[in-house]
């Protein structure tokens, strides 16, 4: 099965670029994504001091995304919908992204990706998904108190990623078709 990470982390990078301490943001001081404290976690359980992340090499970043966003699910996950799934793991946490891919899905939205959410996802049709996912993400966000800071951002970002994730999932149906 072809490793679809390294056409998936450019895309979440494009949006998550630069550093960020805005104080509007529950998560604070940020460097392509990461937050300090899972910055410091990161570096601590790799036996390493931990610093300004704002330091993080690309290295760094991308190894904290793979382990903490893209695996273990992705890899499992119809193009095209592993990146929906990755975007939003990304924005808002692995457990949210869950969330609302099962509310897409139309089962139990528990936050733990099983054997009925993958038995789920298998039968899904991905195109139908993932334009139900990002319908989904934008109720989210729509109904957090940040939206008026973050709202416009969060709007462009879900319909860019799922028109990205659409034209994915197009591509991997014509070629095993």
């Amino acid at each position: 099965m072809e490793d679809r990470y390294p056409l998936c982390l450019p895309y979440i990078l494009r949006y998550e670029g630069g550093n960020d301490d805005d104080p509007h943001d529950p998560g604070g001081r940020t460097s392509r994504g990461v937050i300090q404290r899972e910055y410091n976690a990161y570096r601590r359980r790799k036996g390493e001091a931990t610093q300004d992340v704002w330091k993080a090499t690309d290295e760094e970043v991308s190894d904290i995304y793979r382990h903490q966003y893209w695996d273990p699910w992705c890899p499992q996950l119809p193009a095209g919908v592993d990146l929906s799934f990755f975007d939003m793991a990304v924005n808002a946490g692995p457990s949210r992204a869950t969330i609302l891919l099962q509310r897409a899905l139309g089962v139990r939205d528990d936050g733990a990706i099983g054997l009925v959410t993958l038995g789920a996802i298998k039968d899904a049709d991905p195109i139908e998904l993932i334009v139900g996912f990002a319908n989904k993400r934008l109720a989210f966000y729509r109904s957090l108190h940040t939206f008026r800071y973050f709202g416009k951002g969060w709007t462009e970002r879900t319909l860019d990623c799922k028109k990205a994730s659409l034209k994915m999932a197009t591509t991997a149906t014509a070629v095993t078709s």
